[in-house]
């Protein structure tokens, strides 16, 4: 429990302590209307990095560089359709053009660029090894423009190899996206399955709604149905019969159609580059070293692709949970500790930006680190802290520092909480992740996943301040017992469930490893490069690290395919089998190194 201290002011002695007004009234402000979601690169967010900037100036705490409470990074915030999108096609001497978003309309992770070409229909743009499908066996698309249909095969069926209630993988747009690529295709035109969805209208994707990364590698336009099928037409063929043909078998009907059509594509799209903040203050303790007490203040803005409520799309998406809470758990818990006598260590109070598109400012700041991180004695993340059930909040990464365990325990239960405290979760989707990397013990304090999370009801009335402020109490005692000359934590390597390295979407909080393909030992910098994957870690023991892979090696090839993101890379691997043997090629400053990686069954 928190012993309240005593300021003197004018009037005499008040008391300060964690209060619950306060703090909902930092969730309120941040998940206000007028903070519209808190995107990333948004004027809201520029609001809301100020109003954090204020409150620590406001505490006395010193700016975190110099005379600023800023650190300052560049990041790809959105991307918008250009002027000058065109497609027109020909079969003959008679050029022919597309209406633009009227038949056809590029995705938010197209490139953007002129391409022509001949056509290759390529199924659903599948290789799935698992399940003995291949829609580009023996098909030969290198430098061709493909069509393949949306989703999978078969997928109202219930015996179904890809599963028939959910989609697998394989159906997702980037899948087929970084499958095209790997086979040298240099467009893709995606159209709808129209024969499976016989009662939804043939609609063009809202641009910008695409799940993906920021730029796939290759332009991929989606296409009408109609106007594929005026292209299969001569060939006697359609896509309902093509689509009916393989659901009944699982086998390809890919072909080359004939060489006299030829298709010309201009994609006109402007991605923009906008600097963000990560704001931060430093109490000083009485050593150099600290400990740093952390959140990220960004959100969804009007959700976009990561939204979990896609028909409101377009729509306020609040995040008062998710993570005005815990940001506001940062600014209580500087007030508090702004006005308690000097500890031993000092404390860095970190918000991030970013952290919905990948943890971009952790990743940052633990790059061009504003203090020595040999330093950083533990670093504490909340993220989703609001929303207490049951007494019950979660505790991770406890098993990286070397005296936690002891200390959760205790402190769990003097505060009363069911606390599910576990050694694992040093990896994960929050900004904790970035530090683990540099081998900086963590700990995660999370409240729970609810119905609300990623979607436009995730509002501050749903927070549950009262508990939260009990949670902050917690916090700010295993806070004081590392600020108060306590032997340091020493950072221990812990075994995580999955492996964080082959990742193919990050969502915010979600789950950031898709469970599929063999293991093969890397922690990605989700910081997106212009070309390969940076690895952020190497787990020890796993074949990565037997093959001489080291954190910070940027992976540009894998088994002979170049990786241009971490969703190739993804995609890659999961094509591999446990008992393979790859080639890799990364970059180690300036050096390109191969190495060999056996891998292994997923444990």
């Amino acid at each position: 429990m928190r012993i309240p201290v005593l300021l003197v002011l004018a009037g005499g002695l008040v008391a300060a302590s964690l209060s619950p007004t306060e703090y909902i009234g930092y969730v309120k402000f941040l998940a206000s209307e007028d903070m519209r979601g808190r995107a990333t690169g948004s004027p809201e967010l520029e609001k809301a990095a100020s109003y954090i900037r204020d409150r620590f100036r406001s505490m006395n705490l010193k700016p975190l560089s110099g005379d600023s409470y800023y650190q300052d990074f560049e990041v790809t915030t959105s991307a918008r359709l250009g002027a000058d999108n065109q497609i027109s096609y020909s079969s003959g001497p008679e050029r022919k053009p597309l209406v633009f978003r009227q038949d056809f309309s590029p995705l938010n992770l197209s490139s953007d660029g002129r391409v022509s070409g001949g056509v290759v229909f390529a199924g659903y743009g599948i290789t799935a090894p698992e399940y003995n499908y291949d829609d580009y066996a023996g098909l030969d698309v290198k430098n061709k423009i493909v069509i393949v249909l949306r989703h999978e095969p078969q997928e109202f069926d219930d015996h179904s190899v890809f599963d028939g209630k959910v989609y697998t993988a394989h159906a997702q747009i980037f899948s087929k996206a970084s499958n095209a690529k790997l086979h040298g295709a240099k467009a893709v035109l995606l159209v709808n399955d129209v024969a499976a969805h016989p009662n939804d209208a043939d609609e063009l994707e809202k641009f910008g709604s695409t799940a993906g990364p920021a730029n796939a590698g290759i332009e991929f336009v989606q296409v009408k149905a109609q106007v594929i099928d005026g292209w299969l037409a001569p060939e006697g063929k359609s896509l309902e019969s093509l689509e009916a043909g393989i659901d009944k078998d699982l086998h390809s009907r890919s072909f080359a159609l004939p060489a006299t059509l030829k298709v010309d594509l201009n994609i006109d799209i402007r991605r923009e580059v906008k600097t963000v903040h990560n704001v931060g203050a430093y109490l000083p303790g009485e050593t150099s070293q600290y400990i740093i007490i952390g959140a990220h203040y960004d959100h969804l803005g009007l959700g976009e692709q990561f939204s979990l409520a896609p028909s409101k799309v377009g729509t306020i998406h609040p995040g008062a949970d998710d993570n005005a809470s815990g940001t506001a758990g940062v600014l209580e818990l500087a007030h508090w500790f702004s006005h308690e006598p000097k500890h031993k260590r000092g404390i860095l109070f970190l918000t991030f930006a970013g952290e919905e598109l990948g943890l971009l400012g952790s990743s940052y700041y633990v790059n061009h680190p504003e203090r020595p991180l040999a330093d950083a004695v533990a670093m504490i993340n909340m993220d989703m802290i609001g929303r207490i059930r049951e007494n019950k909040v979660y505790v991770g990464g406890v098993g990286t520092g070397s005296t936690f365990a002891p200390l959760l325990k205790q402190a769990a239960k003097t505060h009363d909480f069911d606390a599910d405290v576990t050694e694992r979760g040093g990896y994960g989707s929050s900004d904790h992740t970035s530090f683990t990397a540099k081998q900086v013990p963590v700990l995660f304090f999370f409240s729970g996943l609810h119905s609300d999370y990623h979607k436009p009801s995730d509002t501050w009335d749903k927070i549950d301040a009262p508990d939260a402020v009990r949670l902050l109490d917690l916090v700010a005692d295993v806070a004081d017992h590392l600020t108060d000359g306590s032997p340091r934590p020493q950072f221990v390597r812990v075994a995580e469930a999955q492996d964080p390295g082959e990742v193919a979407s990050h969502s915010g909080s979600g789950d950031t490893s898709s469970g599929y393909g063999p293991d093969f030992g890397s922690i990605p910098d989700f910081a997106e490069l212009p070309n390969g994957v940076r690895f952020a870690d190497i787990r020890p023991g796993s074949p990565a690290s037997k093959a001489g892979l080291k954190g910070g090696d940027v992976l540009i090839e894998f088994d002979g395919k170049p990786i241009q993101n971490l969703y190739d890379f993804t995609y890659a691997l999961r094509a591999k089998k446990a008992g393979q043997e790859v080639l890799v090629k990364v970059l180690r400053g300036t050096q390109t190194i191969e190495a060999k990686v056996l891998l292994t069954e997923r444990k």
